[in-house]
């Protein structure tokens, strides 16, 4: 099956407006000639006359007279497709936002980005969505607008990115536990009851790591898949939790927090959108909100 030539229906929109060749080829740009074998051709592809001779002009044919109905809309219609989006209404913006992080995303960052939202788009809403693995398939189906977490070195090449801010690990106790008073080395530290956080139930982490490097080990008594897992467990616990400094700040306001004695590479938190979305004007605005509330 052949495809039409799309361009025709400008063409034929015009010459049914004007009723002229030569007025049609004069909106056009064209010459009359070319203007004469653009009509030829819808005749052609039509299988209509469209326009015919009468006197010293030309009138439309019934076809013609249908055809002009609904041409001019769906130019329209198609114009305004191709031309780049107006300015965003933040007022009149209906959209819902899909939002996706780690534990602990919502409980730190939650609050601040809805009052963001509802200040400036008020018909505008997150759906805030738990990340539970670091596949970049949600960003491409659509079904994720915007990720946040430490990007992936196996993260699609595809994908944006941007940083937020970057994160400390620290540890984390009760304020009763004996950890809370008195200077803390590595060996004290590691003596102690210890609770892990891995999404992928991993039994080490990179604080074994550095105390690896020390020739110390820790006993692990808890392995959990979030912070908030691992925060609620030292609330009621003697165990001891590492935990992203920044990302947990309001998690932790009633723990006792300290310096790690142990060296720890930092993370970058940053979000992670698909390409597609990179022009979307409240998209851009979403991830603007976000860099101010979560940035440096």
């Amino acid at each position: 099956m052949s495809i039409p030539d799309l361009n025709l229906l400008v063409t034929l929109d015009v010459l049914l407006a004007e009723g002229s060749v030569a007025r049609a080829a004069q909106r056009l740009r064209l010459s009359p000639s070319a203007m004469s074998r653009a009509l030829a051709r819808l005749r052609e592809t039509t299988g209509d006359p469209l326009l015919v001779r009468a006197g010293r002009g030309l009138v439309p044919t019934p076809r013609a007279l249908e055809l002009r109905e609904r041409v001019g809309p769906l130019v329209r219609d198609a114009e305004a497709m191709l031309r780049p989006a107006e300015r965003l209404d933040l007022r009149h913006l209906v959209r819902t936002f899909a939002l996706r992080g780690s534990d602990g995303f919502v409980e730190n960052f939650g609050p601040a980005l809805v009052a963001r939202l509802r200040a400036e788009a008020p018909g505008a809403r997150l759906h805030f969505i738990q990340k539970t693995n670091r596949d970049s398939t949600p960003l491409r189906d659509g079904t994720v607008d915007l990720d946040t977490g430490v990007v992936d070195p196996g993260t699609s090449p595809e994908i944006h990115t941007r940083a937020l801010f970057r994160d400390r690990f620290i540890g984390v106790v009760r304020h009763d536990h004996p950890l809370a008073s008195g200077p803390i080395g590595a060996a004290r530290y590691a003596a102690g009851l210890h609770v892990l956080v891995s999404r992928q139930g991993h039994d080490r982490g990179v604080v074994d790591e550095a105390l690896q490097a020390l020739g110390l080990t820790r006993e692990i008594a808890a392995i959990v898949g979030g912070f908030c897992a691992a925060l609620a467990l030292v609330r009621a616990s003697d165990l001891i939790a590492a935990v992203p400094e920044r990302y947990t700040h309001n998690l932790r306001h009633d723990l006792h927090s300290f310096a790690l004695p142990v060296t720890t590479e930092d993370i970058t938190v940053s979000m992670l959108w698909h390409p597609r979305m990179n022009a979307d004007p409240a998209h851009r605005w979403l991830r603007a909100c976000v860099r101010e509330v979560c940035g440096p």
